[in-house]
């Protein structure tokens, strides 16, 4: 069974960066970031094929989100800049199969493999 372990989070000043990585124990087609907040569901922060493929972002994370992908090291990564307080949630890495589209889903129930989760707080 896929393992996924995160690293990275923690408390930032609104405009602040702040960067997660996922290390996985195996190969991995597709592999997304989630979050969730309190008293919210869970919500698409990006997604990407490991090989080959751009990350797709949520439209409130363009432009300041970077999802990216090390296969020598099986690792995920999450660069967020100009953090927001609204951005503050538990963040997760997912591994799912080799979507029929080609496109990783957004939905959240595609993948099967989780991380245990990593704070991120944005204060204003």
């Amino acid at each position: 069974q896929v393992q996924l372990v995160q690293s990275g989070g923690g408390s930032v000043e609104a405009g602040g960066s702040l960067k997660l990585s996922c290390v996985h124990s195996g190969y991995i087609p597709c592999m997304g970031w989630f979050r969730q907040a309190p008293g919210k569901e869970r919500e698409v922060v990006a997604r990407i094929m490991t090989r080959g493929g751009a990350a797709l972002y949520a439209d409130s994370m363009k432009g300041r989100f970077d999802a990216s992908v090390d296969n020598a090291r099986n690792t995920l990564y999450l660069e967020m800049n100009s953090l927001k307080p609204e951005d503050t949630a538990m963040y997760y890495c997912a591994g799912g199969p080799y979507p029929l589209s080609g496109i990783c889903l957004r939905s959240d129930v595609y993948y099967n493999s989780w991380g245990q989760g990593t704070q991120v707080t944005v204060s204003s």
